[in-house]
């Protein structure tokens, strides 16, 4: 059974996060690119989950030039894929892991008005779910589990 291998103290924010995430894609074989360090730079500076499209048009603003949303997209694959992102599955968001490389399962709350989507570490559900699913004879990959309604705010 996986689990979240992470601790409090290891999560990051700015360029601490941005050094952290180089160097979890780099320990995991994959390169550093310009073009990767600029999407996860926007996504980490964004304050909601953020679609390839919005990270698109800010990168096309900040450089002058336009950048391709599927060129975004292939990217934020790769970022999931090696636990630097998490995907919003209802929403087609992202948001950066502030804990880079580490595994998560994905545990949101999303609120249908302002769509602040709060991700939540509980290693009891998390465990649960995986129970779950190899009950079943089933080998959970990559749980997702959203839960909507409306934020303390929005209530």
């Amino acid at each position: 059974m996986a689990t979240q291998h992470h601790h409090a103290h290891e999560e990051h924010a700015g360029e601490a996060l941005i050094e952290a995430a180089r160097e979890a894609l780099v320990a995991s074989g994959e390169q550093w690119t310009s073009m990767r360090e600029a999407v996860f730079g926007e996504l980490a500076g964004q304050e909601r989950p953020a679609s390839a499209y919005d990270i698109a048009d800010n990168l096309s603003k900040a450089r002058g030039k336009r950048v391709a949303p599927n060129s975004v997209y292939r990217i934020l694959d790769l970022f999931v894929t090696n636990n630097l992102a998490l995907r919003v599955e209802s929403a087609n968001a992202y948001l950066a892991n502030t804990h880079p490389g580490c595994q998560h399962d994905c545990i949101f709350l999303v609120c249908d008005e302002c769509g602040e989507a709060s991700h939540v570490d509980d290693e009891d559900v998390s465990r649960a779910v995986r129970e779950l699913a190899s009950a079943r004879d089933f080998q959970a990959k990559r749980p997702v589990l959203e839960i909507r309604g409306l934020c303390r705010l929005c209530a």
